[in-house]
């Protein structure tokens, strides 16, 4: 046989020809998983656009994939009833930071990953120094990774922290993934914040850091070595325009919790929300001010909003939920007569869809159209009111800045409030009634207009304006 009719791997070896047949990397569609050797704009299996990805290859992914029985595996399991299953109780690290640790549901689990995300400025980077601090003084291993920053540039932010031993922390500066994990391992800390996911890169892809592939390759070994070593990790994600958490979905998936950093860097209140934790619940808040000094628990959020709360046209309380704790906050409304078509609609801490809802209830139910006004709703404080319950102190503080008038309590004091508008202009209950009733009430906020005290949102304008005329200065 000439050795044109031969293959080329046969002439050149069979490295050769391993090299070329399995690539180091492939690219999957993220749409139907369709394998490509190199990227295209379009996949040519189920034709949709940029849903390429770059993965590692690995050793039996084709055969997985196709449901093929991988070579080592050890077959099929035995199932075990649940009642049978040993349930071994987490021991908890604790941060030093209450309203962190509530949020968490306790504290730190060994070998859990906990994503945080937030807005750039939020304060992510000084939540989770600071929670180091605190670990480093209580004695703990703890490492600071930071793909962003330089050393110098983390210690001069340490500097001005106050509480635990900010500059004890160990910290590194570095890109490269192989570099970090090989840290991991000789370090072995039992804390470990890496400062951000998006910005580590990992060798054995040709992307950039921060695409889709590389940000899945990078959780994916963090992932591994934090499981293996019973590290816990701390990854600082990015979020988009949106704010939602950039980068793939999957990685929402792979990590244990995901803490969302809630706020405005014009404001100084921040607000830490758990919108998933395999390990606590995911129904809790924690209320943070940002100072000189670093963040500093609001313990008493109520007291602090309620003080600074007006009694003028278009303000109300609303008596929130944020998780499982009772939160007192100023609504305020503005409306004024529109130059524009069609009228602006705008919100600030307060879903735009759910407003548009609550006016038009308010035109069909409660006798005040504002067709053509232009309508400002702002939750004070940069808190974010985003359950049904807030309905109603809306619409009482529109009503209440289109009739010229202020809402307040027989005693004086500004008026408190609560419920879910239904279409039909009825008043839903919602969950935790009795304590919103006992936090106003806390306050000298009693009574506090709520579905209880009230069937119809006609009912609760009637009660809040007390038939007080409204002011003609003000076009409804």
């Amino acid at each position: 046989m000439s050795q044109s009719g031969l293959d080329r791997g046969d002439v050149l070896g069979a490295p050769y020809a391993q090299s070329i047949a399995r690539p180091a990397t492939i690219h999957v569609c993220s749409a139907c998983g369709h394998e490509e050797s190199r990227w295209a704009g379009q996949c040519s299996a189920c034709g949709e656009w940029n849903t390429l990805v770059e993965e590692v290859r690995r050793h039996g992914q084709r055969a997985a994939r196709a449901g093929a029985a991988i070579p080592g595996s050890t077959g099929a399991l035995t199932p075990v009833p649940l009642g049978e299953v040993a349930a071994a109780a987490h021991a908890r690290l604790q941060t030093g930071i209450g309203e962190l640790d509530g949020v968490l549901g306790g504290g730190l689990v060994p070998g859990s990953l906990v994503l945080i995300g937030g807005a750039p400025g939020i304060g992510k980077s000084t939540l989770t120094t600071m929670a180091l601090a605190h670990l480093t003084a209580a004695g703990r291993r703890t490492l600071y990774v930071s793909a962003e920053e330089s050393a110098a540039q983390i210690r001069l932010r340490a500097q001005r922290l106050t509480g635990g031993t900010p500059l004890a922390i160990p910290v590194i500066a570095e890109t490269d993934l192989g570099a970090v994990l090989a840290t991991l391992e000789s370090v072995r800390p039992e804390v470990c914040v890496i400062d951000s996911v998006q910005t580590l890169h990992s060798a054995e892809l040709s992307s950039a850091a921060g695409s889709v592939g590389q940000v899945r390759e990078v959780a994916g070994e963090i992932l591994r070595v934090a499981k293996a070593r019973g590290i816990c990790v701390l990854l600082v994600g990015h979020v988009t325009k949106d704010g939602a958490l950039a980068g793939p979905r999957v990685l929402e998936h792979l990590v244990d919790c995901v803490l969302q950093f809630e706020g405005e860097r014009e404001r100084t209140y921040r607000t830490v929300r758990a919108i998933k934790n395999r390990f606590g619940s995911t129904n809790e808040a924690g209320v943070f001010e940002m100072r000189d000094h670093g963040l500093v628990e609001v313990l008493d959020a109520s007291a602090m909003f309620v003080s600074e709360a007006t009694r003028a046209p278009g303000s109300v309380v609303l008596c929130a939920m944020q998780g499982s704790r009772p939160l007192l906050v100023e609504v305020q409304a503005l409306v004024s007569p529109s130059e524009l078509e069609p009228p602006r609609r705008v919100a600030a801490g307060f879903d735009r869809n759910r407003l548009a809802l609550v006016l038009a209830v308010l035109g069909r139910h409660g006798g005040i159209g504002l067709g053509t006004a232009d309508v400002f709703v702002n939750v004070v404080g940069g808190i974010r009111a985003d359950e049904p319950g807030a309905d109603l102190a809306v619409a009482l503080a529109v009503a209440s800045a289109a009739r010229g008038v202020a809402m307040t309590s027989p005693a004086g004091r500004p008026l408190a409030c609560f419920g879910e508008l239904g279409l039909t202009g009825e008043l839903r209950s919602v969950a935790h009634g009795d304590r919103r009733i006992a936090e106003a009430t806390k306050f000298g906020l009693a009574p506090a207009l709520s579905p209880d005290s009230h069937r119809t949102v006609r009912e609760a304008l009637a009660a809040a304006l007390g038939g007080r005329q409204r002011s003609p200065r003000v076009a409804a």
